[in-house]
C-alpha cells in the first residue's frame, strides 16, 4: 500500500481495485453530491470504467500528484478522496480537490489533509499557487479553503464545456446551477 502522506488522523493512500465500493458509496450519497452535481447518482459502470481508473493511474503522468483515499487511523474507514494535482492553467499551479462521507464532516478532516497536502506541495514540488473550487453555496468548503489560508479570487459559471470534462462526477444537466462557483487560491510564501 502507498502511502503518500500520514497526518494526526488520517492517512492518505493511493487508490486500488478495491476501492470501487467505497466511490460508489460515496458518490451515490445525494448529500454529499449536492454542490457537486446537484445529487445525481453515479452509475457503478461508470465509476468502474472511468473514475476509478482515472484515480488508478493519474500518477503515471503525473509523479507526486493524484488522487488518493483518505483512511481514519484509528478505525480504518473510508473516509472519502483527497487530490492534489496540476492546473491546466498553469505548470506551476495545483488544485486541491475533496470529497467526504457526511459521517466525516465537520470533525476538521477536510482541513487537516488539506493543510498537509499543501504543505507537501509547496515542500517538495515547483508548486507556487494552489487553487481549489466549489459551489458558492457550499459553505462547509469555503470554510475548509479558507481555514487553510486560501483567499477568495473569483465567482465563475461552469460551462458544459466543463461539466463534461469532469473526470470526478456525472449529472445528467448541463444547467446544474442557477448560481456561480467560486475559486480560492494560495501563494507559496516568499
Amino acid at each position: 500500500m502507498y502511502i503518500l502522506l500520514e497526518t494526526e488522523r488520517l492517512l492518505l493512500r493511493r487508490f486500488t481495485e478495491d476501492d470501487l465500493e467505497h466511490l460508489f458509496n460515496l458518490d451515490n450519497d445525494p448529500d454529499v453530491m449536492r454542490y457537486i452535481n446537484g445529487g445525481v447518482p453515479a452509475p457503478r459502470e461508470l465509476i468502474e470504467q472511468t473514475i476509478l481508473p482515472v484515480f488508478l493511474h493519474y500518477d503515471e503522468s503525473h509523479p507526486g500528484f493524484g488522487f488518493w483515499a483518505a483512511i481514519e487511523k484509528n478505525t480504518g474507514d473510508f473516509l472519502g478522496w483527497f487530490c492534489f494535482r496540476p492546473s491546466d492553467e498553469s505548470p506551476k499551479e495545483a488544485i486541491l480537490g475533496y470529497r467526504l462521507h457526511k459521517t466525516a464532516w465537520g470533525k476538521g478532516y477536510a482541513t487537516e489533509a488539506a493543510r498537509a497536502l499543501i504543505d507537501k506541495g509547496f515542500r517538495k514540488t515547483n508548486i507556487q499557487r494552489v487553487v481549489a473550487t466549489t459551489y458558492q453555496d457550499n459553505l462547509a468548503s469555503r470554510r475548509v479553503m479558507e481555514k487553510v489560508g486560501m483567499k477568495f479570487v473569483r465567482a465563475f459559471r461552469l460551462t458544459p464545456e466543463d461539466i463534461i470534462k469532469s473526470d470526478t462526477s456525472v449529472t445528467d444537466s448541463m444547467a446544474v446551477w442557477e448560481g456561480d462557483d467560486v475559486a480560492y487560491a494560495l501563494a507559496r510564501a516568499a
